[in-house]
């Protein structure tokens, strides 16, 4: 089971994050925010997924690895990793609750937290830790 998303996505020790929304929504910042941070990219701009018992793991095609896509700067080469994906950001919906509820996506047949965008100035640094650590219940 594969599938190839318009998506970027970023890793922290394996640990991957899936980026998704509509084209300019901001996935290759977000992801260059987060790489500031330490994390590293997987993929900008397609994320191939596969599915290996009940683990889907992420990577860029070969076409575009290794490279990521800065406006008004060009494209820029940076490491790219495989990951495990361990949950979904989806950029086209406003996180409207201070402490949102658990959702879930289903990618490939598997349940995955999805997060919706959120425009404090922390969030990267609040998906760097989420990726670290989960969410505590």
């Amino acid at each position: 089971m594969e599938e190839t998303v318009h998506s970027s996505s970023v890793a922290i020790e394996g640990r991957g994050l899936l980026i998704c929304g509509r084209s300019g929504a901001g996935k290759s910042s977000l992801a260059l925010a987060m790489m500031a941070l330490g994390a590293q990219l997987v993929a900008d701009d397609q994320t191939r997924l596969w599915r290996e018992g009940g683990t889907v793991w992420m990577q860029a095609p070969e076409a575009i690895r290794g490279m990521i896509e800065a406006r008004g700067i060009g494209v820029l080469a940076a490491k790219s990793t495989r990951a495990e994906l361990v949950a979904v950001l989806d950029l086209d919906i406003e996180e409207e609750d201070r402490l949102p509820p658990e959702r879930l996506r289903n990618v490939l047949g598997v349940d995955f937290a999805v997060l919706h965008k959120s425009a404090g100035p922390y969030f990267p640094a609040a998906l760097m830790q989420y990726l670290r650590t989960g969410r505590r219940e």
